[in-house]
């Protein structure tokens, strides 16, 4: 199942190739016309221009941020838990938003965020 920012992006790239063709028509056509007047020549110009910042924006490849974590000492994987009904919670329902990771349980829906609990 795709996502909603898979469907977006996808959206972006259509309707950015949409807006490459027709302004690459008019392009085409105010350059023909530029015979009949010369000002057509820079509307034609600025056309070409415009449909190739198009094409750089959706053809352009995501950064990508890798994040490094270095710990002092051993480390162990908990399971984690909801606060609410203590259900276990897939590492696939936690979102990261602002910094922060949250996660959100599948059976009762409690959203909570995820802490780092002391070991002493």
């Amino acid at each position: 199942m795709r996502s909603r920012t898979q469907y977006i992006v996808n959206l972006k790239k259509v309707l950015g190739t949409i807006a490459i063709a027709v302004l690459f028509f008019f392009g085409i056509i105010f350059a023909l016309a530029s015979a009949y007047e010369s000002t057509r020549l820079i509307v034609s110009a600025m056309f070409f221009i415009v449909a190739f910042g198009i094409a750089y924006y959706i053809t352009r490849k995501p950064k990508t941020i890798i994040q490094k974590l270095e710990v002092s000492g051993q480390m162990k994987a908990v399971a984690i838990k909801c606060p609410n009904c203590s259900a276990s919670i897939d590492a696939d329902q936690i979102k990261i938003v602002a910094g922060v990771p949250y996660a959100t349980c599948p059976y009762c829906g409690h959203t909570f965020e995820i802490t780092e609990e002391p070991k002493w």
